[in-house]
């Protein structure tokens, strides 16, 4: 067996060193409730702050407007709720029609209050279109969500636009910014969101801490309920050692975000450019803007559930789509909604690079993938009598 590599960053990302001594400082003889009045819970409740203060400078927004939460998922629908949940007046939401489960599946329980949603499709290169959100706008229109850079393809979104077209009509929006924060600029005022989101695994920092940036002004009601903390607006003990782990990686995120992003688009060239010597291999939104460190392909012929299996095998993790997605295998909802066939989505598999990769790293995974379709493809040209895909 060659050596393998992790290449799923999009599903999650290993903590960075710094992050987990920082984090480290905080599960051994440092503790102590935020919410506690005494020396123990103010010693908490300042590392709580200081973390709050460094996902605002990577935000670029004010620190009082940032509320931590335990996952991107519950901030999104925090986000949703607060705008159309129980007791909100009936109307409208607008999504795109490739958000994140943690979106789409919140839009439509809120069906159950009155609600009704509508999908905005992206086009083929996977980019929606401010237009296309104008036109499907109606009087009652209570939010519109619209994720900055989809997980599966990477294509970035024209959230400022179209948060300037939802605001012309005085609709608020929602930028789920989880898989985009850390490896390109996400200002809150440049985007024109009221509610922006993002998460601690996906840059390099832990599991469990994620946040919500609210616009100042903007209504809101926490969704959990409880205790006071996050000013009232998100009940429940904050989890210190991850706070403190969210902000050291949005630190360094902020420090480092040019070099991050010169290092990751090296190696998805350094990818795609040994993709093309594949016969039969299509990626997907290639001329589309796109993160520095995604590339999802489809390989003709061949079966990416059982490709990825293969390469899994062999020590390399790539995915076939989104990890909330895990299960049967099924074509990505993303590439669907792009209007790929299900047959070459389900033939496509999702590469995500992070700051651990090497060059090295590409190399022999190209070497190891090359030799995997061949193989897939054998056995189908065996069976059918012809080589698919070429």
């Amino acid at each position: 067996m060659s050596q393998g590599a992790y290449l799923d960053h999009n599903a999650t990302t290993p903590p960075d060193p710094r992050v987990v001594a920082a984090m480290a400082r905080w599960t051994g003889e440092r503790f102590g409730n935020p919410s506690s009045s005494h020396a123990w819970g103010r010693r908490a409740r300042g590392a709580v702050e200081e973390a709050r203060e460094r996902v605002a400078q990577l935000l670029g927004a004010d620190t009082p407007d940032v509320v931590f939460t335990a996952s991107g998922s519950e901030a999104n629908n925090a986000a949703i709720f607060a705008v159309c949940g129980p007791g909100t007046p009936p109307g409208e939401i607008l999504i795109s029609a490739f958000e994140h489960p943690s979106v789409t599946k919140a839009a439509y329980l809120c069906e159950r209050w009155g609600m009704r949603v509508r999908e905005v499709p992206p086009r083929r290169d996977g980019v929606v279109r401010a237009d296309d959100v104008r036109d499907a706008l109606c009087a009652g229109t209570r939010l519109v969500c619209l994720m900055l850079a989809n997980n599966v393809v990477g294509t970035v979104q024209p959230v400022a636009e179209v948060a300037a077209v939802a605001r012309e009509r005085g609709v608020p929006s929602l930028c789920d910014a989880v898989q985009a924060a850390g490896k390109m600029p996400v200002r809150v005022a440049e985007l024109g969101c009221d509610f922006v989101t993002l998460g601690g695994h996906k840059l390099h920092g832990p599991l469990g801490a994620a946040a919500l940036w609210i616009r100042p002004g903007v209504p809101f009601a926490g969704w959990l309920v409880g205790g006071e903390q996050e000013g009232g607006r998100r009940a429940g003990t904050v989890d210190v050692p991850a706070v403190v782990g969210l902000g050291e990686a949005t630190r360094w995120a902020t420090a480092e975000l040019a070099q991050r992003g010169a290092a990751l688009a090296a190696l998805r060239d350094s990818l795609e450019a040994g993709l093309d010597r594949l016969p039969g291999v299509t990626i997907h939104a290639r001329q589309s803007p796109r993160l520095p460190h995604t590339t999802c392909a489809a390989f003709a012929g061949v079966s990416g559930p059982e490709l990825g299996h293969r390469l899994d095998a062999r020590g390399f993790a790539v995915s076939t789509g989104p990890a909330c997605g895990a299960g049967a295998p099924r074509p990505a909802a993303a590439l669907l909604a792009m209007g790929v066939s299900p047959e070459v989505a389900l033939s496509s598999l999702r590469i995500s690079f992070g700051m651990t990769n090497t060059r090295q790293e590409v190399t022999r995974f190209l070497g190891v993938l090359a030799e995997e379709v061949a193989s897939l493809r054998g056995a189908g040209a065996t069976s059918a009598g012809t080589l698919p895909g070429r």
